[in-house]
């Protein structure tokens, strides 16, 4: 795509003459006569850069300068001519990219136009590369879903509001049932192709300000923020009702469901996170123990929640 470019002068040859030879070096270019029409063109339309002279009828190319920084992801280029009382350092401060002295040839100012450029196309790879860099940190490589390292950031995050506004915060842990058995069976890749699945099927199931982590392994956490023990499990179900209703291939002749058991609780007002965390896990291992394929609602006082569904 070409970059474009907007340039701004009160003088009708220096805004042909500098819109003619960008064109001619392969930049798309418009121009303006004054600050005012340049910003109302910047509402609406999209520029890389921005060449300005200093001195403009009405807003000048300084305050120009501030107001496209401030509004816009352009760059800017100020000129300047000799007489005039403007420091390079005083354009660069308020957010100018360079500063050109005028009567500008046209040829520097390509060089200069063609750096700038050069060091915005640098500068947004590099955000790109770190955004990516910063959600790798975040996010397991299989799933898609947060990672374990995130999860104890958020969840410490979301303990601490619910504490300071007196909220509700639920936990849920959930593990695949019997996933080392499939594993073995079918092998690791169909093993991850259900850990794919489920991660799926487990963000369809969510609200959009609760959030899932795989823990490890085959084990994953929800936290459901303002979520009292009763609507969390009632999410809970829901995702085990999902997960149990779909059907997985390994092999071509070979239909198979696969079912998770459920840990639910629900946070007590300044206990450790730990505890919370270990209560959730406890809850889980009990839906284990009670046979799998169910949930399991654990308080602070390690009081179960009686079941609503018998089957469950």
């Amino acid at each position: 795509m070409d970059n474009r470019i907007l340039i701004v002068d009160d003088k009708p040859e220096v805004r042909d003459s500098m819109s003619d030879y960008m064109r001619l070096a392969g930049f798309v270019a418009e121009s303006v006569a004054s600050a005012e029409d340049a910003l109302e063109v910047l509402r609406t339309d999209q520029f890389d850069l921005v060449i300005t002279d200093i001195v403009l009828p009405g807003i000048g190319g300084l305050e120009l300068t501030q107001l496209v920084k401030k509004r816009h992801n352009t760059d800017v280029v100020v000129m300047t001519g000799y007489s005039d009382n403007f420091s390079y350092e005083g354009a660069i401060n308020i957010g100018a990219s360079d500063f050109v002295v005028k009567p500008v040839r046209l040829e520097e100012l390509l060089l200069r136009v063609r750096r700038v450029l050069r060091e915005r196309e640098l500068t947004h790879e590099r955000n790109r590369m770190m955004e990516k860099l910063q959600k790798l940190a975040v996010t397991d490589g299989l799933t898609g879903l947060f990672n374990s390292r995130h999860f104890f950031t958020q969840l410490e995050l979301e303990v601490d509001r619910s504490s300071r506004y007196q909220h509700p915060l639920a936990l849920l842990l959930i593990d695949i049932d019997h996933f080392k058995d499939y594993n073995d069976a079918f092998g690791h890749l169909e093993g991850d192709k259900v850990l794919v699945r489920f991660s799926q099927i487990l963000g369809s199931c969510l609200r959009a300000n609760d959030s899932a982590f795989r823990y490890g392994g085959e084990e994953f956490t929800v936290i459901l923020p303002e979520t009292g023990a009763e609507e969390a499990r009632t999410v809970a179900q829901r995702i085990r009702a999902a997960v149990e209703a779909e059907i997985f291939a390994p092999h071509t002749d070979r239909a198979v469901s696969k079912t998770i058991s459920i840990g639910v609780t629900e946070y007590c007002p300044s206990e450790e996170m730990t505890a919370f965390i270990h209560r959730a896990d406890a809850a889980m291992y009990l839906s284990k123990q009670n046979g799998r394929n169910r949930v399991s609602v654990l308080f602070a006082d390690n009081s179960l929640a009686p079941v609503n569904d018998p089957a469950r």
